[in-house]
Protein backbone atom coordinates (compact mmCIF):
# COMPACT_ATOMS: atom_id res chain seq x y z
CA UNK A 1 0.00 0.00 0.00
CA UNK A 2 2.65 2.70 1.20
CA UNK A 3 4.51 1.74 -2.21
CA UNK A 4 1.45 2.28 -4.50
CA UNK A 5 0.48 5.27 -1.86
CA UNK A 6 4.42 6.59 -2.96
CA UNK A 7 4.28 6.47 -6.56
CA UNK A 8 1.12 8.09 -7.02
CA UNK A 9 2.17 10.82 -4.44
CA UNK A 10 5.61 11.45 -6.65
CA UNK A 11 3.27 11.13 -9.60
CA UNK A 12 1.31 14.06 -8.15
CA UNK A 13 3.85 16.20 -7.25
CA UNK A 14 5.62 15.63 -10.40
CA UNK A 15 2.62 16.75 -12.56
CA UNK A 16 2.72 19.84 -10.30
CA UNK A 17 6.54 20.31 -10.85
CA UNK A 18 7.29 20.22 -14.94
CA UNK A 19 3.91 21.72 -15.57
CA UNK A 20 5.13 25.39 -16.04
CA UNK A 21 1.76 27.65 -15.59
CA UNK A 22 0.97 25.49 -13.19
CA UNK A 23 4.10 25.88 -11.13
CA UNK A 24 3.84 29.62 -11.77
CA UNK A 25 0.14 29.86 -10.23
CA UNK A 26 1.27 28.16 -7.08
CA UNK A 27 4.46 30.15 -6.43
CA UNK A 28 3.86 33.74 -8.06
CA UNK A 29 0.05 35.15 -7.46
CA UNK A 30 0.11 33.82 -3.68
CA UNK A 31 3.36 36.29 -3.56
CA UNK A 32 1.80 39.10 -5.72
CA UNK A 33 -1.36 38.56 -3.72
CA UNK A 34 0.85 39.21 -0.34
CA UNK A 35 2.73 41.94 -1.12
CA UNK A 36 -0.55 43.95 -2.91
CA UNK A 37 -2.63 42.90 0.37
CA UNK A 38 -0.47 43.87 2.63
CA UNK A 39 0.15 47.19 1.29
CA UNK A 40 -3.01 48.19 0.40
CA UNK A 41 -5.29 46.48 2.79
CA UNK A 42 -4.54 49.05 5.52
CA UNK A 43 -7.16 50.51 7.95
CA UNK A 44 -4.49 53.23 8.82
CA UNK A 45 -5.25 57.04 7.69
CA UNK A 46 -2.62 58.71 5.95
CA UNK A 47 -3.06 62.01 3.52
CA UNK A 48 -6.50 62.90 4.36
CA UNK A 49 -7.40 66.10 3.00
CA UNK A 50 -9.45 68.43 5.35
CA UNK A 51 -11.50 71.68 5.01
CA UNK A 52 -11.01 73.73 7.97
CA UNK A 53 -13.92 76.76 8.89
CA UNK A 54 -13.34 78.96 12.24
CA UNK A 55 -16.25 81.21 12.20
CA UNK A 56 -14.91 81.95 15.69
CA UNK A 57 -11.66 83.35 14.95
CA UNK A 58 -10.17 83.45 18.74
CA UNK A 59 -7.32 82.14 20.50
CA UNK A 60 -9.12 79.05 21.65
CA UNK A 61 -10.20 77.83 18.68
CA UNK A 62 -6.94 78.01 17.05
CA UNK A 63 -5.28 75.93 19.63
CA UNK A 64 -8.06 73.41 18.82
CA UNK A 65 -7.16 73.24 14.86
CA UNK A 66 -3.68 72.96 15.94
CA UNK A 67 -4.47 69.46 16.84
CA UNK A 68 -5.69 69.04 13.29
CA UNK A 69 -2.87 71.45 11.68
CA UNK A 70 -0.30 69.25 13.53
CA UNK A 71 -1.53 65.69 12.77
CA UNK A 72 0.66 63.80 10.02
CA UNK A 73 -2.33 61.97 8.94
CA UNK A 74 -4.20 64.69 7.49
CA UNK A 75 -3.18 67.16 4.30
CA UNK A 76 -3.37 69.02 2.84
CA UNK A 77 -5.58 71.70 4.46
CA UNK A 78 -7.86 73.87 3.22
CA UNK A 79 -9.43 77.04 4.90
CA UNK A 80 -12.65 78.50 3.58
CA UNK A 81 -14.48 81.22 4.79
CA UNK A 82 -18.26 80.94 3.57
CA UNK A 83 -20.59 77.70 3.58
CA UNK A 84 -20.37 77.62 -0.28
CA UNK A 85 -16.90 77.06 -0.26
CA UNK A 86 -17.37 74.12 2.56
CA UNK A 87 -20.16 72.70 0.28
CA UNK A 88 -18.29 72.50 -3.29
CA UNK A 89 -15.65 71.04 -1.47
CA UNK A 90 -17.65 68.16 0.16
CA UNK A 91 -19.74 67.67 -2.97
CA UNK A 92 -16.83 67.49 -5.29
CA UNK A 93 -15.13 64.69 -2.90
CA UNK A 94 -12.11 67.18 -2.86
CA UNK A 95 -11.75 66.29 1.50
CA UNK A 96 -12.59 63.62 3.24
CA UNK A 97 -14.00 65.96 6.17
CA UNK A 98 -15.29 69.07 7.10
CA UNK A 99 -14.52 70.59 10.78
CA UNK A 100 -16.46 74.31 11.44
CA UNK A 101 -16.25 76.11 14.62
CA UNK A 102 -19.15 78.43 15.01
CA UNK A 103 -18.99 81.71 16.41
CA UNK A 104 -19.24 81.83 20.35
CA UNK A 105 -17.05 78.60 20.89
CA UNK A 106 -14.61 80.94 23.00
CA UNK A 107 -17.44 81.89 24.77
CA UNK A 108 -18.76 79.35 25.79
CA UNK A 109 -15.67 77.62 27.29
CA UNK A 110 -15.12 80.94 28.87
CA UNK A 111 -18.57 80.43 30.73
CA UNK A 112 -18.05 77.01 31.47
CA UNK A 113 -20.57 76.01 29.36
CA UNK A 114 -20.16 73.25 26.54
CA UNK A 115 -18.20 74.09 23.26
CA UNK A 116 -19.20 72.60 20.28
CA UNK A 117 -17.50 71.84 17.32
CA UNK A 118 -19.55 70.67 14.16
CA UNK A 119 -17.61 67.63 12.32
CA UNK A 120 -18.93 66.46 8.79
CA UNK A 121 -17.84 62.88 7.52
CA UNK A 122 -18.43 61.16 4.32
CA UNK A 123 -20.88 58.20 5.31
CA UNK A 124 -20.22 56.38 2.21
CA UNK A 125 -16.58 55.32 3.50
CA UNK A 126 -17.53 53.70 6.69
CA UNK A 127 -14.19 52.84 7.73
CA UNK A 128 -12.81 55.65 7.11
CA UNK A 129 -15.45 57.79 8.84
CA UNK A 130 -15.25 56.10 11.82
CA UNK A 131 -11.40 56.31 12.04
CA UNK A 132 -11.89 60.05 11.79
CA UNK A 133 -14.07 60.33 13.98
CA UNK A 134 -11.90 58.47 16.69
CA UNK A 135 -9.21 60.83 15.72
CA UNK A 136 -11.06 63.59 16.13
CA UNK A 137 -12.04 62.52 19.38
CA UNK A 138 -8.38 62.20 20.74
CA UNK A 139 -7.87 65.43 19.71
CA UNK A 140 -11.14 67.17 21.62
CA UNK A 141 -10.00 65.03 24.80
CA UNK A 142 -6.60 66.79 24.80
CA UNK A 143 -7.88 69.98 24.12
CA UNK A 144 -10.36 69.76 27.56
CA UNK A 145 -7.91 68.19 29.20
CA UNK A 146 -5.09 71.35 28.87
CA UNK A 147 -8.15 74.03 29.35
CA UNK A 148 -8.86 72.00 32.53
CA UNK A 149 -5.00 72.16 33.38
CA UNK A 150 -5.02 75.93 32.68
CA UNK A 151 -7.61 76.43 35.33
CA UNK A 152 -6.06 74.37 38.35
CA UNK A 153 -8.25 71.21 37.50
CA UNK A 154 -5.88 67.91 37.53
CA UNK A 155 -7.17 65.40 34.64
CA UNK A 156 -4.97 62.89 32.72
CA UNK A 157 -5.83 60.33 30.33
CA UNK A 158 -3.30 57.06 29.48
CA UNK A 159 -3.65 54.78 26.70
CA UNK A 160 -1.96 51.43 25.77
CA UNK A 161 -2.51 49.36 23.21
CA UNK A 162 -1.97 45.40 23.97
CA UNK A 163 0.15 43.57 21.61
CA UNK A 164 -0.25 45.85 18.85
CA UNK A 165 1.46 49.21 20.47
CA UNK A 166 1.54 51.36 17.42
CA UNK A 167 -1.47 50.11 16.22
CA UNK A 168 -0.20 49.31 13.43
CA UNK A 169 -2.68 47.28 10.08
CA UNK A 170 -0.30 45.21 8.82
CA UNK A 171 0.30 43.08 11.96
CA UNK A 172 -3.48 42.53 11.91
CA UNK A 173 -3.28 42.13 8.24
CA UNK A 174 -0.22 39.57 7.19
CA UNK A 175 -1.23 36.92 10.10
CA UNK A 176 -4.45 36.42 8.08
CA UNK A 177 -3.09 36.66 4.32
CA UNK A 178 -1.39 33.81 5.73
CA UNK A 179 -4.27 31.26 6.54
CA UNK A 180 -6.47 32.88 3.14
CA UNK A 181 -3.56 32.39 0.44
CA UNK A 182 -2.82 28.89 2.44
CA UNK A 183 -6.32 27.88 1.81
CA UNK A 184 -6.27 29.33 -1.66
CA UNK A 185 -3.50 27.19 -2.53
CA UNK A 186 -4.51 24.04 -0.73
CA UNK A 187 -8.04 24.54 -2.04
CA UNK A 188 -6.70 24.90 -5.59
CA UNK A 189 -4.32 21.44 -5.84
CA UNK A 190 -6.73 19.43 -3.89
CA UNK A 191 -10.05 20.93 -6.42
CA UNK A 192 -8.38 19.84 -9.48
CA UNK A 193 -6.78 17.08 -9.08
CA UNK A 194 -9.39 14.39 -9.92
CA UNK A 195 -11.12 16.85 -12.29
CA UNK A 196 -7.74 17.35 -14.46
CA UNK A 197 -7.48 13.60 -14.01
CA UNK A 198 -10.95 13.48 -15.44
CA UNK A 199 -10.34 15.89 -18.15
CA UNK A 200 -7.19 14.65 -19.53
CA UNK A 201 -8.56 11.30 -19.65
CA UNK A 202 -6.36 9.61 -17.44
CA UNK A 203 -8.37 9.02 -14.08
CA UNK A 204 -9.93 5.73 -16.08
CA UNK A 205 -5.90 4.52 -15.96
CA UNK A 206 -5.85 5.04 -12.61
CA UNK A 207 -9.27 3.32 -11.33
CA UNK A 208 -7.42 0.10 -13.25
CA UNK A 209 -4.60 0.02 -11.07
CA UNK A 210 -4.20 -1.81 -7.90
CA UNK A 211 -5.07 1.63 -6.14
CA UNK A 212 -7.96 1.49 -3.99
CA UNK A 213 -10.33 4.38 -3.63
CA UNK A 214 -9.05 5.46 -0.15
CA UNK A 215 -5.49 5.40 -1.79
CA UNK A 216 -6.46 7.12 -4.70
CA UNK A 217 -7.75 10.19 -2.06
CA UNK A 218 -4.91 9.95 -0.28
CA UNK A 219 -2.84 10.23 -2.87
CA UNK A 220 -4.59 13.07 -4.44
CA UNK A 221 -4.77 14.81 -0.67
CA UNK A 222 -1.00 14.55 0.97
CA UNK A 223 0.57 16.10 -2.11
CA UNK A 224 -2.08 19.39 -1.90
CA UNK A 225 -0.73 19.28 1.67
CA UNK A 226 3.06 19.20 1.14
CA UNK A 227 2.54 22.14 -1.23
CA UNK A 228 0.04 24.24 0.77
CA UNK A 229 2.56 24.06 3.81
CA UNK A 230 5.79 25.06 1.76
CA UNK A 231 3.31 27.95 0.42
CA UNK A 232 1.87 28.65 3.58
CA UNK A 233 5.67 29.01 5.19
CA UNK A 234 6.74 30.75 2.49
CA UNK A 235 4.61 33.56 3.30
CA UNK A 236 5.14 33.26 6.68
CA UNK A 237 8.63 34.07 6.32
CA UNK A 238 7.94 36.76 4.00
CA UNK A 239 5.68 38.27 6.51
CA UNK A 240 8.11 38.61 9.17
CA UNK A 241 11.07 39.09 7.24
CA UNK A 242 10.03 41.91 4.48
CA UNK A 243 7.03 43.62 6.74
CA UNK A 244 8.56 43.12 9.87
CA UNK A 245 5.64 41.52 11.95
CA UNK A 246 6.75 40.16 15.01
CA UNK A 247 6.56 36.48 15.81
CA UNK A 248 6.10 35.93 19.46
CA UNK A 249 4.30 32.37 19.46
CA UNK A 250 6.10 28.60 18.96
CA UNK A 251 6.20 27.92 15.18
CA UNK A 252 5.25 23.81 16.55
CA UNK A 253 1.77 25.74 17.30
CA UNK A 254 1.63 27.43 14.17
CA UNK A 255 2.40 24.25 12.32
CA UNK A 256 0.17 21.87 13.99
CA UNK A 257 -2.63 24.03 13.21
CA UNK A 258 -1.70 24.78 9.83
CA UNK A 259 -2.07 21.10 9.31
CA UNK A 260 -5.38 20.55 10.55
CA UNK A 261 -6.78 23.90 8.85
CA UNK A 262 -5.18 22.32 5.69
CA UNK A 263 -6.87 18.85 6.39
CA UNK A 264 -10.20 20.31 6.76
CA UNK A 265 -9.77 22.51 3.22
CA UNK A 266 -8.38 19.40 1.64
CA UNK A 267 -11.47 17.34 2.49
CA UNK A 268 -13.44 20.26 0.69
CA UNK A 269 -11.28 20.43 -2.40
CA UNK A 270 -11.82 16.94 -2.53
CA UNK A 271 -15.30 16.68 -2.43
CA UNK A 272 -15.57 19.68 -5.08
CA UNK A 273 -13.28 17.39 -7.01
CA UNK A 274 -15.40 14.77 -7.21
CA UNK A 275 -18.47 16.60 -8.08
CA UNK A 276 -16.65 18.31 -10.93
CA UNK A 277 -16.30 17.01 -14.64
CA UNK A 278 -14.01 19.91 -15.51
CA UNK A 279 -11.55 21.97 -14.12
CA UNK A 280 -13.32 24.74 -15.11
CA UNK A 281 -16.33 23.37 -13.01
CA UNK A 282 -13.92 22.80 -9.84
CA UNK A 283 -13.01 26.42 -10.19
CA UNK A 284 -16.10 27.83 -10.07
CA UNK A 285 -17.06 25.52 -6.78
CA UNK A 286 -13.54 26.34 -5.20
CA UNK A 287 -14.30 30.20 -5.74
CA UNK A 288 -18.24 29.33 -4.63
CA UNK A 289 -16.68 28.45 -1.07
CA UNK A 290 -13.57 30.95 -0.97
CA UNK A 291 -15.67 34.21 -1.22
CA UNK A 292 -17.90 33.55 1.95
CA UNK A 293 -15.32 31.75 3.32
CA UNK A 294 -13.03 34.96 3.80
CA UNK A 295 -16.19 37.10 4.46
CA UNK A 296 -16.96 35.20 7.40
CA UNK A 297 -13.69 34.53 8.53
CA UNK A 298 -12.85 37.81 10.54
CA UNK A 299 -10.05 38.73 8.79
CA UNK A 300 -11.47 42.24 8.00
CA UNK A 301 -14.80 42.76 9.97
CA UNK A 302 -15.21 41.58 13.83
CA UNK A 303 -17.07 38.53 13.79
CA UNK A 304 -18.97 40.02 17.34
CA UNK A 305 -20.80 42.40 14.99
CA UNK A 306 -22.52 39.89 12.75
CA UNK A 307 -26.16 38.74 13.17
CA UNK A 308 -26.59 35.61 15.54
CA UNK A 309 -27.50 33.21 12.69
CA UNK A 310 -24.46 34.05 10.63
CA UNK A 311 -22.41 34.40 13.96
CA UNK A 312 -23.58 30.43 13.96
CA UNK A 313 -22.48 30.19 10.22
CA UNK A 314 -19.00 31.13 11.07
CA UNK A 315 -18.28 27.93 13.29
CA UNK A 316 -18.12 25.54 10.73
CA UNK A 317 -15.75 27.61 8.86
CA UNK A 318 -12.06 26.42 8.83
CA UNK A 319 -10.32 29.74 8.21
CA UNK A 320 -11.98 31.59 11.04
CA UNK A 321 -10.38 29.15 13.57
CA UNK A 322 -7.28 29.47 11.27
CA UNK A 323 -6.88 33.07 11.76
CA UNK A 324 -7.51 33.39 15.04
CA UNK A 325 -5.00 31.00 15.45
CA UNK A 326 -2.57 32.77 13.16
CA UNK A 327 -3.18 36.04 15.08
CA UNK A 328 -2.77 34.71 18.61
CA UNK A 329 0.62 32.88 17.78
CA UNK A 330 1.92 36.02 16.04
CA UNK A 331 1.07 38.69 18.56
CA UNK A 332 -0.07 37.11 21.54
CA UNK A 333 2.35 33.95 21.80
CA UNK A 334 -0.76 31.59 22.81
CA UNK A 335 -0.06 27.98 23.07
CA UNK A 336 -2.28 24.46 22.53
CA UNK A 337 -3.98 24.99 26.04
CA UNK A 338 -5.06 28.62 25.34
CA UNK A 339 -6.17 27.69 21.37
CA UNK A 340 -7.59 24.19 22.59
CA UNK A 341 -11.40 25.75 21.01
CA UNK A 342 -9.82 26.63 17.83
CA UNK A 343 -7.89 23.29 17.39
CA UNK A 344 -10.59 21.52 18.63
CA UNK A 345 -12.83 23.21 15.76
CA UNK A 346 -10.09 22.44 13.21
CA UNK A 347 -10.09 18.56 14.02
CA UNK A 348 -13.82 18.10 14.08
CA UNK A 349 -13.90 19.92 10.70
CA UNK A 350 -10.98 18.14 9.13
CA UNK A 351 -13.01 15.09 10.10
CA UNK A 352 -16.18 15.33 9.21
CA UNK A 353 -14.92 16.92 5.87
CA UNK A 354 -12.55 14.34 4.93
CA UNK A 355 -15.32 11.64 6.04
CA UNK A 356 -18.02 13.61 3.35
CA UNK A 357 -15.45 13.52 0.80
CA UNK A 358 -14.62 9.95 1.37
CA UNK A 359 -18.14 8.72 0.89
CA UNK A 360 -18.50 11.03 -2.33
CA UNK A 361 -15.26 9.84 -3.83
CA UNK A 362 -16.38 6.42 -3.44
CA UNK A 363 -20.10 6.79 -5.21
CA UNK A 364 -17.90 9.22 -7.72
CA UNK A 365 -15.47 6.07 -8.68
CA UNK A 366 -17.92 3.28 -8.00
Amino acid sequence: MWRRLGALILKELRGLWNDRRTRFVLVGPPLVQLLLFAHAATFDLDHLPVVLWDEDRTALSREFLAGIEGAKVFGPLYRVQRKAELDRLIDTRSVAFALRIREGFAADLSAGRPARVQLLLDGRQTNTALGILAYIQRIADSFSVRQLQSRGLQSRIETRAWFNPNLESRWFVVPGLVGILTQVITLAVTALGVARERELGTFERLLVTPLRPVELMLGKTLPALIVGLGEGLLIFVVGITLFAVPFLGRLEVLLAGLALFMLGVAGVGLSLSAISHTQQQAIVWAFLFMAPSVVLSGFATPIENMPPLIRAITWINPLRWMIEILRSTFLRALGFADLALPFAMLALIALVSLTAATVIFRRRVA
